[in-house]
């Protein structure tokens, strides 16, 4: 456990060994008041040199002006998270999304059982496209992006949630194999809201 009573990482190396910079700062903060706090600033803060940028890709992929809204893209992130059983990763973006839907009950219906939940049809396909991405790529084709794109979709739309996507297949593993545990429920709803809210890009404030 850590000095907040926190679930270590895997890697004490990582967790012992962070770097000058505003997510060290804010774990600083954190572990000096024992709030809990996301794990994942560990992984950020070991190697901010690329992390930072990492974080404002992160900020374009989920929230750039585009034909899918950010909504959507946060549930994709989730969808995917859930997908790869990666909790943390579950959790951290049905909360967000939730705050951008607005409803807790759809999310955890779309999560739960998608083809009887009540997202709309448009939507359903989406998140049966993103899904073959995630757990049959080698049986991907045109055909999948044809079938994305009859449903309503333009594609701009399926650029972002291909890259939505990819980038949380890549979190998923980082996060899982690095042993970022989860929060607690209240912690999540509170990330959610940040995220929402704010984004992917931290200052000072959290």
């Amino acid at each position: 456990m850590t000095d907040s009573g926190m679930s270590s990482l895997y890697l004490p190396g990582v967790e012992s060994n962070l770097k000058l910079g505003l997510y060290k700062d804010l774990i600083d903060s954190a572990r000096g008041s024992q709030a809990e706090y996301s794990k994942i600033w560990d992984l950020f803060a070991f190697q901010p040199s690329f992390t930072d940028g990492l974080s404002t890709f992160t900020q374009g992929v989920l929230r750039a002006p585009a034909t899918i809204s950010a909504a959507m893209r946060e549930l994709i992130a989730a969808w995917t998270s859930s997908l790869n059983e990666c909790r943390f990763c579950t959790r951290a973006h049905a909360a967000a999304a939730a705050e951008l839907l607005d409803s807790e009950e759809l999310v955890r219906s779309v999560l739960g059982d998608l083809e009887s939940s009540a997202l709309s049809e448009r939507d359903k396909a989406m998140l049966r496209f993103v899904a073959k991405i995630t757990s049959d790529l080698p049986g991907f084709t045109a055909a999948d992006v044809q079938c994305v794109r009859a449903a309503g979709w333009d594609d701009e739309a399926i650029y972002f949630a291909i890259t939505t996507c990819a980038l949380f297949n890549f979190y998923n593993r980082w996060i899982t194999a690095s042993g970022v545990a989860e929060m607690s429920d209240e912690a999540h709803r509170q990330q959610g809201r940040h995220l929402a809210r704010h984004g992917y890009v931290r200052d000072g404030n959290g």
